[in-house]
């Protein structure tokens, strides 16, 4: 079997072949078994027009720097839905009810 692989990717796998003392085919043997192993698993969905234009959005939103790190989303939302809150009476709950 003859494969043809961009320079790039012939670098990375012997790196990583050397760092895991394997050979060449150990490792191809591999790479096949999990591609075979996942394929099922993720089924093909065909992208529609308003999907293609929300990514588009997307990506005009994220070159003007307006988006949100996932740091920054964490410290913002944080512990938010722990925080105590005080709670209503049943006094005012049945007052409320009763009103409406």
């Amino acid at each position: 079997m003859t494969v043809s692989l961009p320079k790039e990717m012939v670098e990375e796998f012997e790196a990583v072949r050397k760092a895991e003392h394997r050979t060449r085919s150990e490792l191809v043997r591999e790479a096949l078994r999990n591609y075979f192993a996942f394929r099922g698993r993720f089924p093909v969905v065909a992208v529609s027009q308003a999907d293609l234009a929300a990514i588009e959005r997307g990506r005009r939103a994220y070159a003007r720097g307006e988006y949100v790190t996932l740091d920054g989303f964490v410290h913002d939302v944080g512990t938010g839905r722990y925080q105590s809150r005080s709670k209503k009476t049943r006094k005012n709950s049945r007052k409320r009810s009763a009103a409406d």
